[in-house]
């Protein structure tokens, strides 16, 4: 038992001094214009997912996410917030979008492959060393419930109904 012990903290500090001459000795790129390598960027979306995923599980969405009066709310707020990176419909990638790694996802394509408690969770508490902020040090729930709704509406959207959207008086009705 000794000799399987020993054996296995041989394995262990070899292990760590392994991963200690790689990090220190600079050999991976982390520059923002070089991709990752197909497994660091499986790793990094796998471990993003499901650290979201297990998170969003206890948020609580409201019972009128869907109401008119969110998605007008969140639509001036999606504009000002979220449309630099996330794009909307008819909207060109910005020279910031392009300039991320990894890009953000194009919300007018993408909303519809995550929960609204997913959304809300990421916009809340953002992504460490993703560029996406955490609007909950800044926002209300009610504004960051309001933006998610308007975003479960982008998949749906035309570019005139989203200029229409954003355009909207605070008070108008849907304007799509």
């Amino acid at each position: 038992m000794k000799r399987v012990f020993g054996t296995l903290l041989v394995i262990a500090i070899a292990l760590l001094a392994a991963l200690l001459l790689f990090v220190y000795s600079g050999v991976y790129n982390v520059a923002a214009s070089e991709p990752h390598t197909r497994a660091v960027r499986w790793l990094l979306e796998t471990t993003r997912n499901q650290s979201i995923i297990d998170r969003a599980e206890a948020v609580i969405t409201p019972t009128d996410l869907n109401s008119e009066q969110r998605t007008v709310r969140g639509a001036r707020l999606y504009a000002s917030m979220c449309q630099l990176c996330h794009l909307a419909p008819g909207v060109e990638p910005t020279a910031l979008h392009r300039g991320l790694n990894p890009q953000p996802p194009r919300l007018s394509a993408e909303a519809s492959e995550h929960s609204s408690r997913y959304l809300f969770w990421t916009t809340k508490h953002g992504i460490k060393m993703t560029g996406m902020p955490a609007w909950g040090e800044t926002h209300s729930d009610e504004e960051l419930w309001d933006i998610v709704a308007f975003i479960k509406e982008l998949p749906v959207m035309t570019a005139a109904q989203y200029q229409a959207a954003i355009q909207a008086p605070a008070a108008a009705s849907h304007p799509y």
